[in-house]
């Protein structure tokens, strides 16, 4: 007997949400330092040797080809709107990297034991939202699988000189961000039943939300940002951390002026807080310095993990006020919440 499409609640298919299903940090680097490195080329602009958004291959002394991929397992119920997430969460790397996008492919997995309509929605809500980013999907593959998931392969364009990396920072500049923070605390109370619908709403809506607007801000040269990057599966805490240690430098983070959404600290220190989250905060723990007393469950928020989350910019402070005005033209919202300066390689969160 077939179970109709609008009776699967997707979260209950997966053993974790989004991009909390990452491989925890610690794990990563032992399985990809056994690998042979790759070969330094003119032609290889960026790899994974420095846990970047994506690949970089220079194509000519004016193109470059960027390249990603992203999938993961269901974040919310609704399969439409997993499709438009998993989608818009896909091609955010491109942005991050100050690139245009152009095209891509879908990476699906299926239980052959579902209605095969809520695969047909998925699709529909990646399809969407490749058509709101403007860009086609032009193929794709996909495999049986007792857990479902969804995502896409991304290809994107930028010129060689223009790249933006995680590592370009420097001492003095000011970080923004472009999204509150909580979404993987607040999918894992909407998995467990415990979210409110205003925050399952508003989380939805953050996490199908483009980053393409604030890439497009952010990669202009008028701003002058030395590094970007988007803060997903390793949390605002992993991700500025990579920042921190590439560019040689301490960061400072701001905590009361780290936006996050409403109800999530509350969730937090109900004890509402994905695994990955908490191997975020284990794993950062040696490099990041909580100055005064810092509740575990605020920690524990800035070490989220998220699911398409915002943008992460590092700028010089002559350059920050415009860029938070340019976002807000472009319909984006913008958070001052640090900056970096000459120490040790770590966080000091203040």
């Amino acid at each position: 007997m077939s179970v109709p499409a609008e009776a699967v609640r997707l979260t209950q298919l997966s053993n974790c949400a989004g991009c909390a299903a990452k491989i925890r940090p610690d794990l990563l680097h032992e399985v990809l330092s056994g690998l042979p490195k790759v070969k330094k080329s003119r032609e290889v602009l960026v790899g994974f040797d420095t846990n970047d958004d994506a690949a970089v291959y220079r194509l000519s002394a004016t193109q470059a080809v960027v390249e990603t991929v992203d999938f993961f397992p269901p974040v919310v119920d609704e399969p439409y709107a997993y499709g438009q997430i998993a989608a818009a969460n896909a091609m955010s790397d491109i942005w991050a990297m100050g690139a245009r996008a152009i095209f891509a492919l879908n990476v699906v997995a299926f239980p052959k034991d579902q209605p095969i309509e809520v695969l047909h929605q998925i699709l529909a809500g990646g399809a969407d939202k490749a058509r709101e980013a403007g860009i086609p999907i032009l193929g794709g593959h996909s495999v049986q699988s007792p857990e479902p998931k969804y995502g896409m392969a991304v290809t994107g364009l930028v010129h060689p000189k223009k790249v933006l990396t995680n590592a370009g920072a420097r001492a003095g500049d000011v970080l923004i961000l472009t999204k509150p923070i909580g979404t993987g605390i607040a999918t894992t109370a909407i998995k467990r039943g415990l979210a409110s619908a205003a925050l399952e709403k508003r989380v939805t809506e953050q996490m199908a939300r483009l980053n393409k607007a604030a890439g497009e801000v952010l990669a202009s040269p008028k701003l002058k940002v030395h590094a970007l990057t988007d803060v997903t599966g390793f949390g605002l805490l992993g991700h500025l951390l990579e920042v921190a240690r590439g560019a040689k430098l301490k960061a400072l983070l701001y905590k009361w002026q780290v936006p996050v959404l409403e109800g999530v600290p509350e969730l937090a220190e109900a004890g509402c807080v994905p695994g990955g989250t908490k191997t975020n905060l284990e794993h950062v723990a040696k490099a990041v310095r909580f100055k005064g007393e810092l509740k575990l469950h605020v920690q524990q928020v800035l070490a989220d993990a998220q699911t398409n989350g915002g943008l992460l910019a590092a700028l010089p402070e002559k350059n920050a006020r415009e860029a938070l005005k340019a976002l807000d033209r472009a319909g984006v919202e913008g958070w001052i919440i640090g900056g970096l300066e000459k120490g040790k390689p770590g966080i000091e969160v203040v």
